[in-house]
């Protein structure tokens, strides 16, 4: 089961709402009962009763004013009320193609990247992957990510869900980019600064490698598809690291991170 976090917003009544994602599309004034992890959160670790404020997302952009009308533990039933559209996406559309590293590397990655405004993960199997999947371990990492960016979306405030891909091939997901993409890969030993990122690049794809790093076969791929190495520093980071530090620039530089009238 997913762990559940929730951002507190308070209304104007000074009360706090937690935010909470529904897989279901939300109509004002129609009642809901919430899922059995969101159920979960608000009973047994908000302890919220009858009366109660919370929003409610479903992923479409929109944020919407509700309130508990019967909590129990078998399910929580809420009254849907009034929705605003809330833009909290960066005008940078970051795609991220991550090699698949250990449980929580994996997942730390997933979350920090859902929290810096990444628009894509794409999880890649790489041949210095640690971790191995079949089908099955695949589909069932793939619903385990997605609870962890719905996780990180009610507590960053963001309104759109990222979209989490199932995990494939470095080729593969080389060969599904979209055309226009500008394609980056760290490298200590790099030729390209953010100085030299194209004024109008818009939308760009991030290859970070597994613990061991991409090998030089799945190099030269990148290169001729096109990424160039970005140099962010001398240091090698972590695999868990080098994302985090990397979407963080990109965000500040071309995104939503800096002051965008310096």
């Amino acid at each position: 089961m997913r762990a559940c976090f929730a951002l507190l917003i308070g209304d104007n009544r000074g009360m706090q709402r937690p935010r909470i994602y529904s897989a279901e599309i939300l109509r004002t004034g129609a009642t809901q009962l919430l899922s059995e992890p969101a159920t979960t959160h608000v009973t047994r670790v908000l302890r919220l009763t009858a009366g109660d404020p919370i929003t409610l997302f479903d992923g479409t952009g929109m944020d919407y004013a509700a309130t508990i009308v019967a909590p129990a533990r078998k399910g929580v039933t809420v009254l849907i009320g009034d929705g605003q559209p809330v833009d909290r996406e960066s005008p940078l559309q970051l795609i991220l193609l991550q090699g698949v590293s250990r449980g929580p590397r994996m997942d730390m990655v997933v979350q920090k990247a859902t929290e810096l405004g990444v628009s894509v993960i794409q999880p890649v199997l790489t041949g210095r992957s640690v971790v191995r999947l079949d089908a099955e371990r695949s589909a069932a990492r793939l619903r385990h990510w997605q609870g962890i960016v719905i996780s990180a979306c009610e507590q960053s405030g963001r309104s759109i869900l990222p979209e989490v891909r199932e995990p494939m091939e470095l080729a593969v997901a080389l060969a599904g980019l979209e055309s226009g993409t500008t394609g980056l890969m760290l490298d200590p030993d790099g030729d390209i600064s953010l100085a030299g990122l194209p004024a109008d690049c818009r939308r760009i794809a991030l290859a970070i490698g597994p613990e061991g790093g991409f090998t030089e076969n799945e190099r030269m791929a990148l290169t001729q598809a096109g990424f160039g190495r970005l140099r962010l520093g001398p240091r090698i980071l972590r695999t868990e690291t080098a994302p985090l530090a990397a979407l963080s620039i990109l965000q500040y530089a071309r995104g939503d991170l800096g002051d965008r009238n310096s």
